[in-house]
């Protein structure tokens, strides 16, 4: 359920893309063997046949990141149920440009970045002298 409940949430960023899947339930490959399934392992298929992924069997004792993640002790009083819903405040975060985006966009494009002072651009001058711009890659 885990593998499924991953696959479903970070489906943007997995499709396309090759995934190698390390778990210690071996049972999880004939999955998709299954002749009679109950609806839950239907979804389940679907979901799992839009993804290009390999799963590949670890025992647990090799597997420590799942063995260290199914032996940690909960010490909640209250059984509570699994939430379906994710926080995509994490997933979807933009973060302010990178401290070389003015260099690549002058280098690039011929563009200051606005609202500089003098002082701002004559020190962006002289840290320009070092970088090369070799679209795509930006060399010092």
């Amino acid at each position: 359920m885990a593998i499924v409940f991953g696959f479903e949430k970070l489906r943007s960023y997995l499709i396309g893309s090759h995934v190698i899947v390390y778990t210690d339930h071996s049972a999880f490959k004939h999955l998709l063997s299954k002749k009679d399934a109950k609806p839950r392992l239907v979804r389940w298929i679907l979901l799992l046949r839009e993804f290009d992924y390999e799963i590949k069997d670890k025992k647990g004792s090799e597997n420590l990141v799942a063995d260290h993640l199914s032996r940690i002790i909960c010490n909640r009083k209250s059984k509570s149920s699994i939430h379906e819903c994710f926080s995509d405040e994490q997933l979807y975060v933009i973060y302010p440009d990178p401290w070389y985006a003015g260099i690549v966009n002058y280098l690039a494009a011929g563009r200051i970045p606005e609202g500089w002072t003098k002082n701002d651009k004559d020190r962006f001058f002289h840290l320009l002298k070092v970088f090369v711009w070799d679209d795509p890659y930006l060399f010092k």
